[in-house]
């Protein structure tokens, strides 16, 4: 028998299928697109989301040649904060605000500004554009006749699970993504609700992620090829999952992620509540994964190859060939605002240092230097708080794939990389659909089967002290330019 986990990232959906004995079996990808219909604007179909599942499970099971009545489970997950809001008749109302939007700003300041103490001992965050709260609120007060029709709210991996076995649910870990959580009761907060004026019973029952919350029905068998009557299992958040799949289940271990967004997690026995820190719990009963976050990472690099051409294996040989500090040329990731350190929505992606000298390559490659500065910005704040972590973590996420970019990221963190097979998400949501339906013991089990070791990258000594010269004018740029990014539209 197998097990199948769907994730739904930034850009693209996975797919991945293993044997319940924990063992690879295939893998499908499928694209869907990001709209910016104004600036500081981000917003996806949900309908492209389920046409990628569509797409994905029919390409796993023609690779495969696997059964659809062989797979014994299912689970999803996908970017927090993404809400889906939904008429009476589970339709659509508009598109789902993605979670690297900011369009939010002035609500941002309203809630900080009457509730950010509320906020913070509620849900362990502060207010910012990326949060479900402050989107909603500029939806109730920009598109009053959408919020009017809205009757129920779910988020992305629970909108498709909707799609495919009717429903209504998500759970607690997504639920800690909204800033309507309560951390100190684990449990949806009325005090949230009532800022927007939401009765809280709109908001989904939340289950445990291993849950079983329902199964496939002819319709999304029809869809998608899978047998009717498939179990599936609630799912949880795309970071959660990529921690477990990486091996990441004990106190202390770090995981590094280069994907869309970059984030750097520690396992944990306790939260950790700061403004410059995002707090989850793990699936492991007890152990949380606080984290640093900068918003656009493999997004800078992608945005990056979009906008000036080539592909990735060019773009790769071209930033090889320039040598660590990319003679002079920096650039800052700020495509879409900040989190880690500054926590700043109106800050702008720049390039610095600019000569005449520079090649493609030097572009190339400073476009990795510039988010393994972010994320050396994002270690810097952990180490500060004095968060216990080893030396050493696994490396998650698309762009881990790059051994160039892999030995950047070592050398700025000066922190050795591990990178496993297939580390993806996906492959999380498959292993949490084993402990579902009760294959694997534990997560602790689970991992002892599902995760091999590829390479480890250990950072190189002079690249290291490079970077740690030139981190300092790295900062000294972002100080002299965010006044200058506070006053333009």
């Amino acid at each position: 028998m197998y097990l199948l986990g769907i994730d739904f990232g930034g850009g693209s959906s996975k797919a991945t299928l293993i044997s319940q004995e924990g063992r690879l079996v295939a893998t499908n990808a499928e694209e869907y697109s990001t709209s910016y219909p104004k600036p500081g604007f981000a917003e996806q179909n949900p309908e492209d989301w389920y046409a990628a599942t569509c797409k994905n499970i029919r390409g796993i099971l023609q690779k495969s040649g696997v059964l659809p009545t062989e797979i014994a489970a299912i689970a999803l997950d996908a970017a927090t904060h993404t809400a889906v809001l939904l008429d009476a008749k589970n339709q659509v109302l508009r598109p789902a605000i993605h979670w690297t939007d900011s369009r939010s700003r002035e609500e941002v300041a309203y809630l900080k500004a009457n509730y950010e103490d509320m906020i913070l001992a509620q849900t362990f965050h502060n207010p910012d554009t990326i949060w479900t709260l402050p989107q909603l609120l500029w939806v109730q007060k920009y598109e009053p006749e959408i919020w009017a029709k809205t009757e129920k709210i779910l988020f992305a991996k629970d909108y498709i699970r909707l799609r495919l076995c009717d429903s209504y649910d998500t759970d607690f870990i997504e639920a800690q993504g909204s800033m309507f959580f309560d951390y100190t009761k684990m449990n949806w907060s009325e005090e949230l609700c009532q800022v927007l004026s939401f009765p809280v019973e709109k908001l989904p029952p939340l289950r445990k992620p291993t849950d079983r919350v329902g199964s496939v029905t002819l319709s999304a068998s029809q869809d998608t090829g899978l047998a009717p009557g498939t179990p599936i299992f609630c799912g949880t958040t795309d970071t959660v999952m990529e921690v477990f799949a990486s091996g990441a289940v004990n106190p202390g271990q770090m995981t590094v992620k280069l994907a869309t967004a970059g984030r750097i997690c520690v396992m944990t026995e306790k939260p950790y509540p700061h403004r410059n820190l995002i707090n989850y719990s793990h699936i492991v009963p007890g152990l949380w994964y606080p984290g640093t976050a900068t918003k656009s990472a493999a997004a800078s690099y992608r945005w990056y190859r979009d906008t000036f051409g080539s592909n990735y294996k060019v773009l790769d040989r071209g930033a090889k060939s320039v040598a660590p500090g990319c003679d002079g040329l920096l650039y800052h990731p700020y495509l879409n605002g900040e989190l880690t350190p500054y926590a700043d929505p109106l800050l702008r992606g720049s390039f610095t240092g600019i000569r005449a000298g520079h090649t493609r390559g030097h572009f190339s490659r400073a476009v990795m230097e510039g988010v393994g500065f972010s994320l050396k910005a994002c270690k810097k704040v952990l180490d500060e708080l004095q968060v216990p972590h080893e030396n050493s973590a696994v490396i998650i996420g698309g762009g881990a794939s790059g051994s160039v970019w892999r030995q950047i990221v070592a050398d700025m963190l000066n922190c050795s990389l591990i990178q496993v097979q297939n580390p993806d998400s996906s492959l999380g949501s498959a292993m949490l659909a084993g402990l579902g339906i009760g294959f694997f013991e534990s997560p602790q089990d689970a991992v002892a089967r599902c995760l091999q070791v590829e390479s480890t990258t250990r950072p190189i000594p002079e690249n290291v002290a490079i970077y740690d010269a030139i981190f300092p004018r790295y900062e000294a740029i972002h100080d002299a330019l965010a006044p200058i990014y506070q006053e333009m539209p």
